[in-house]
């Protein structure tokens, strides 16, 4: 065990997903359905199952080995994840940026974190043991980044005329409702990679280091986030007739633009890759943080909102903003890092403790 390389390898994996929508954003004249289903193929079915395959040992005889119940179980897991990614959309239409943003990532960080531990009957134990008062006042900083960071959103919807888009569409209950929904449905990839567990050990049993041990965990849940992304891109591309986009025809009623189709797919597969490797580097992290393994859920939600944010930096998002919003930024970020440092603080504690 050693936390401090875990929370390195969790914030390469915060970097990953906050980067993954960069590539996405380059691809010209393909739908947001071909797109998102193209690089999800890459992202739920190619790049994690390469990764196993590298990694496992003896991986099929592994999953072979796994009782079938368990094998359900990620992937149901999978599946409920994959709508809370889906409504996630929703929730800043209805709520806009700030609010739903506080709303969503708030109730997935407490219930993927807390979650698995308090369902297992273990949260008391953990709660016990020694460090662990650092490692909950950690997961209470990253509360408060987000709400810090959604108040720095809000001041820049009202500074910034063009983030106001959508906001004519708020609604409060059917917002709160959704929102309450998209992030109890995103925290279900913690009680995946937890109802994995079995795997992971038939993995370590195998020969498999103890870095690399939760890669086929990753495989049988993604199957679950693809089947939902697969029901609802499909729907779209039906209902919108473009599924001749992805051989350069562009769907009825679009512009008769050339279709650049070996930059969209290279896009399409450099971005789903990239968003795999946030999971690729969060159970690498995950293996190290020992005795609060729990923790790696709050640490990934952190490091993903903190380079979602310095992204937004880097691309200007924030141009125009006052120094007073672009402070609360600054200090949200702040405390996302303060909190992997706290965090990973009471995983050493606990590490010393044997």
């Amino acid at each position: 065990m050693n936390p401090l390389l875990g929370v390195f390898f969790h914030w390469l994996g915060g970097l990953s997903s906050a980067s993954f929508y960069v590539p996405y954003k380059r691809i010209r004249l393909w739908s947001w359905e071909i797109f998102w289903l193209t690089g999800g193929v890459f992202s739920w079915i190619i790049a994690p199952w390469i990764g196993a395959m590298i990694g496992t040992q003896h991986l099929f005889a592994v999953l072979g080995s796994t009782a079938p119940s368990v094998i359900w179980a990620c992937v149901g897991c999978g599946a409920l994840w994959g709508m809370g990614g889906l409504t996630f959309g929703l929730t800043m239409r209805y709520l806009g940026l700030s609010l739903g943003m506080a709303v969503a990532l708030g109730l997935t960080t407490v219930i993927g974190t807390l979650g698995p531990p308090l369902v297992n009957g273990t949260l008391g134990d953990v709660a016990a043991k020694p460090g662990s008062l650092y490692t909950f006042i950690g997961i209470a900083v990253v509360l408060v980044a987000i709400v810090v960071v959604a108040l720095a959103g809000h001041a820049k919807e009202k500074e910034l005329p063009g983030e106001k888009e959508g906001l004519s569409e708020f609604n409060l209950s059917k917002g709160l409702m959704v929102a309450v929904f998209c992030g109890v449905m995103s925290s279900f990839f913690a009680f995946g990679l937890e109802r994995g567990t079995p795997i992971k050990e038939a993995s370590l049993a195998a020969g498999t280091g103890v870095l690399w041990a939760g890669l086929p965990v990753i495989c049988i849940v993604l199957i679950g986030g693809f089947a939902t992304n697969l029901v609802w891109s499909g729907y779209l591309i039906i209902k919108n007739r473009s599924a001749g986009e992805w051989i350069g025809k562009a769907r009825p009623g679009a512009p008769a633009e050339k279709i650049p189709l070996l930059t969209n797919y290279l896009l399409a597969a450099l971005g789903g890759t990239l968003w795999y490797f946030q999971f690729f580097f969060y159970t690498m992290g995950e293996s190290q943080m020992g005795r609060f393994g729990f923790s790696s859920w709050t640490l990934h939600m952190a490091s993903i909102i903190l380079f979602s944010t310095l992204w937004g930096f880097a691309l200007k998002e924030w141009k125009g903003t006052s120094a007073r919003t672009q402070g609360l930024v600054w200090l949200g970020i702040l405390a996302l890092v303060g909190s992997t440092v706290i965090i990973g603080y009471g995983n050493y504690l606990a590490g010393l403790a044997g």
